[in-house]
């Protein structure tokens, strides 16, 4: 412990810099021992708030610990005052010694199972994976969700009732259930990873918060579960496609194409891991759609220059990724990557076939993607259209101040 008086600043970034490492190791430890979620998380928010006070008089080697141990023995304290653990334990713990698959138990690999299970639905996956997980608060989890803190606060509390009736297991699934458990585990990671990448609304073109405790959760993945190759493949897609993230926007918070961005800003030693990730990722035969969707950021990172790109590579890759994950989104960014490689009259025909796609009826992209390939073919009243289509979709400021400055910019119509 570092003794003598410590600044209340400097407690408080201490404080601040142990939630943000070690939050989710202190709550998934604290719900082992109650088998509550709320109880464990007053109790760990509880710790939190003496930290503030005791470090004062220093700063304990190991902050996570002392959190651990604090909260746990104001869970104690708790569960001795009731009349019995029983009655405390909405959740089916597993004993300490069960067997986890690949012989690893971790506290917090089991709280993302829990928050991540299938009987919730993925709104109330997300929100709970942010809140426990990630420690966010219900406020910050509301805004992320632009909802209201009263109605966000309800949806958590729904979710956590659901894994008490349904008496959800505090485990990780066994060896027979882990492919398909952790596939809605690593789409809640990307889930988060792209409304931080590019914010559904708001002023800013990303949501760093956001990307942030994605990858984070990523990293926490990639530790637990070394050898899972969509794992290393989620990673590696987080990694590669944030490496570009300065490059995005201007200085004044402009969007900059990829076309147009200065690649010199870019993360180069984040390309390098990424990368690597992407290779060992795309060891598994069949390759995973993470690891698919990684490649294909891959070539973009590794091209010096615009056009450089190998856009033939990209397409045959979302070939690849449409056969393994069909999806309507897949099927646009491949007509795009179409009309880059040949031109902008067969990525037009590309998109045209995605037309009656529901999924993509409000989708702005399909609309933005059509009004750039018809501004290149020189169909003037065509791409108005499509821009004003576009701009209706969306919410997020910079992309419609982007879009409106294409729109503007459009020759007038002889």
């Amino acid at each position: 412990m570092h003794t003598g008086s410590v600044s209340a600043p400097a407690v408080v970034a201490a404080v601040a810099d142990t939630h943000r490492r070690e939050w989710a190791r202190v709550l998934a430890t604290t719900v082992r021992l109650t088998g509550d979620l709320d109880l464990a998380e007053e109790c760990v928010q509880e710790a939190y708030a003496k930290a503030l006070t005791v470090w004062r008089d220093g700063i304990p080697g190991a902050p996570g610990a002392w959190l651990t141990t604090t909260a746990r023995r104001l869970a104690l304290d708790q569960l001795r005052r009731a009349a019995t653990l029983q009655r405390k334990l909405p959740l089916l713990v597993e004993p300490a010694d069960a067997a986890e698959p690949g012989g690893f138990p971790d506290d917090r690999l089991r709280l993302v199972f829990t928050c991540c299970h299938p009987a919730l639905a993925v709104e109330a996956q997300i929100a709970l994976t942010l809140r426990l997980v990630c420690g966010l608060t219900t406020g910050e989890v509301a805004r992320a969700f632009l909802l209201s803190e009263a109605t966000m606060a309800a949806r958590i509390t729904r979710a956590k009732k659901k894994i008490a009736v349904a008496r959800i297991p505090y485990r990780i699934p066994t060896p027979d259930q882990l492919s398909e458990r952790i596939d809605a585990v690593l789409n809640v990671v990307h889930l988060v990873y792209t409304s931080g990448h590019t914010a559904p609304a708001g002023a800013s073109l990303t949501r760093p918060d956001l990307v942030e405790r994605a990858l984070d959760l990523a990293r926490m993945l990639r530790l637990l579960l070394p050898a899972n190759s969509d794992v290393a493949g989620l990673l590696a897609l987080i990694v590669l496609t944030d490496a570009r993230r300065a490059g995005r926007t201007d200085n004044s918070g402009r969007l900059v194409l990829l076309a147009q961005q200065d690649r010199s800003r870019w993360d180069h030693g984040a390309i390098a891991e990424g990368v690597a990730l992407v290779r060992e990722a795309l060891r598994c035969r069949p390759p995973g759609r993470y690891a698919l969707q990684a490649a294909i950021a891959a070539v973009h990172a590794e091209s010096a220059r615009f056009d450089d790109t190998d856009w033939a590579e990209i397409v045959a890759l979302y070939d690849l990724l449409r056969d393994r994950w069909p999806s309507p989104v897949v099927a646009l960014n491949r007509a795009v990557a179409i009309g880059l490689a040949h031109g902008p009259a067969a990525g037009l025909a590309a998109l045209d076939e995605l037309g009656a796609e529901p999924q993509l009826a409000r989708y702005p992209y399909l609309a933005a993607a059509r009004a750039d390939f018809l501004r290149r073919l020189g169909r003037v009243d065509e791409a108005s259209l499509a821009y004003e289509e576009a701009l209706i979709l969306t919410d997020n400021e910079a992309e419609r101040d982007f879009l409106a400055g294409r729109l503007d910019a459009l020759p007038p119509v002889s």
